[in-house]
């Protein structure tokens, strides 16, 4: 793909704006429903980088569908099943063609709710310093990307943009939901990060950890919201070349990652400009994992 298939920003003129955040920016549809628009910005470290990724909005849009579809028996989510393109005018459909979500207006909870299945990232770290995870303890010994004798559920609070998401506490996130909704973000989370685990097993991905995002309707009923189970929200390992005491090669933005982890940067905007082999291996993983997860 060349820089011209890349969308940093998009700017539909016959929606109301509403917000642009890391990723996404917002539209109004109409007074319960929204359009998003997944551009190819990369937020690394919680800081978006000045230059985007082609064609990722599409791979993470592509994804999220598939998923949605695959695990819809755990948990409602937000889609509404109205094709972007014709909520827009004719001169705004390129940007949302094969980007995009006409989603439901829902009340976002404000937790970020991580499932981890390995122990790799901020999780390793916290268990070298601490023997735990996030507060929660775990055996002595344990190697560098080793699997966790249990999923953890290990939720963190959820950061404007700029600002760095800070790990919480499962009485926290009682305290900011309430115990019933909680309770279920909680094993819904579990048990959507278990089953897709199990299926991209069987297609030699490794799901290290994830997080899931989600909302209330006027109900109170939980729905599962954003996105799901993509490079940007997740950690993907080629199984064949898994192994455990070293940080494995990724389908993921971890690429991006240990470039930045070179640099003197102090991980507070702005973010330096990767090379440009960085940005073209980081797409080609993003389109390799998702040939491997849905065809």
């Amino acid at each position: 793909m060349t820089a011209g298939d890349a969308l940093l920003k998009s700017d539909i003129q016959s929606l109301p704006f509403i917000h642009r955040g890391k990723v996404r920016d917002l539209y109004a549809v109409d007074d319960d429903k929204l359009l998003v628009v997944q551009t190819d910005r990369l937020s690394a470290f919680d800081v978006i980088l000045p230059v985007p990724i082609p064609g990722k909005g599409r791979v993470l849009t592509e994804l999220s569908n598939f998923w949605f579809k695959k695990l819809g028996h755990v948990i409602p989510n937000h889609l509404t099943g109205i094709d972007p393109q014709s909520v827009v005018s004719a001169a705004d459909r390129a940007q949302v063609a094969g980007r995009s979500m006409v989603v439901r207006k829902l009340k976002p909870l404000l937790v970020e709710a991580v499932v981890r299945g390995y122990l790799i990232g901020s999780g390793w770290a916290d268990y070298k310093k601490t023997g735990a995870v996030c507060g929660i303890p775990l055996p002595a010994g344990l190697q560098q990307a080793q699997k966790l004798p249990q999923v953890l559920f290990t939720p963190s609070s959820k950061a404007p943009a700029g600002e760095h998401d800070e790990n919480i506490t499962y009485a926290d996130v009682e305290k900011i939901v309430g115990a019933k909704l909680a309770a279920q973000v909680r094993d819904v989370s579990i048990r959507l990060y278990s089953e897709a685990a199990d299926f991209a097993a069987q297609r030699g991905v490794i799901i290290a950890d994830t997080k899931f995002e989600f909302g209330v309707d006027a109900q109170n009923n939980l729905v599962l919201i954003d996105e799901i189970l993509t490079p940007d929200s997740s950690r993907f390992w080629p199984a064949a070349e898994y192994k455990v005491g070293i940080s494995p090669p990724s389908f993921d933005k971890q690429i991006i990652r240990d470039w930045l982890e070179t640099t003197t940067w102090n991980k507070k905007p702005p973010a330096p400009t990767p090379p440009a082999d960085v940005l073209v291996k980081t797409a080609e993983k993003y389109r390799e994992v998702q040939r491997l997860l849905t065809q």
